[in-house]
């Protein structure tokens, strides 16, 4: 059972959101809870193509299985939180971040079209941090956080927002390690994960959960 699964947006597979996720990775497995790490950057994602067959065919999948983007479907839909990291690409999150949330949560949407309720990933608890250099990061946090709101995710609160930053402009794949604040912003946020899902799920028989 992973209760915790992490994409990163950033085409740099050991870059500094890299470093940021895996270091709220292992806060959240010191709390207990089971990860798992996907690399999104760098992939062959497309954005979505608004045919709309998730919807008319009522589907928890999408159409096009040309790209990882349905086995990343799985992860999320079992996972009880997802974790969304980018680099600040001009001023917002990657371009296959983007792909990755445009079509994950037109696919999730799709259950309140099958006379569902609630969105596919309603209640999970949903979390984002960014690496950015000088300005920008905050409207990369709200795109992921505007993500999880519109597909009914559960996002918990912080000191500030998950951020550090890359003082080398990405020259340096380790710059976010000297920003001890930015640090410490990701170290919250994998608490604050933790104890929401901890309590989310109180109760449940331990064999299927943390």
């Amino acid at each position: 059972m992973v209760n915790v699964v992490a994409f990163n947006g950033s085409p740099r597979k050991n870059g500094n959101t890299a470093l940021l996720l895996r270091r709220c990775l292992n806060i959240l497995e010191e709390e207990g809870l089971e990860t798992k790490f996907v690399q999104v950057g760098g992939s062959n994602i497309h954005g979505c193509r608004a045919c709309l067959a998730c919807r008319k065919r009522e589907l928890s999948h999408c159409v096009m299985d040309d790209d990882p983007l349905n086995l990343w479907l799985d992860d999320m839909q079992k996972a009880d939180a997802i974790l969304l990291g980018s680099p600040t690409y001009f001023w917002s999150v990657s371009a296959e971040m983007k792909a990755l949330m445009e079509r994950a949560g037109l696919v999730a949407r799709g259950a309140l079209r099958r006379g569902e309720a609630r969105d596919m990933f309603f209640g999970k608890v949903g979390a984002a941090l960014t690496s950015y250099y000088r300005s920008g990061s905050v409207h990369t946090i709200e795109c992921m956080h505007a993500f999880f709101h519109a597909t009914q995710m559960i996002v918990p609160g912080n000191i500030y927002w998950a951020q550090a930053q890359d003082v080398s402009n990405g020259q340096d794949m380790r710059a976010v390690a000297m920003d001890a604040d930015g640090l410490r912003y990701v170290d919250e946020l994998g608490r604050s994960v933790a104890w929401l899902v901890k309590k989310l799920h109180a109760g449940e028989p331990q064999t299927s959960r943390i």
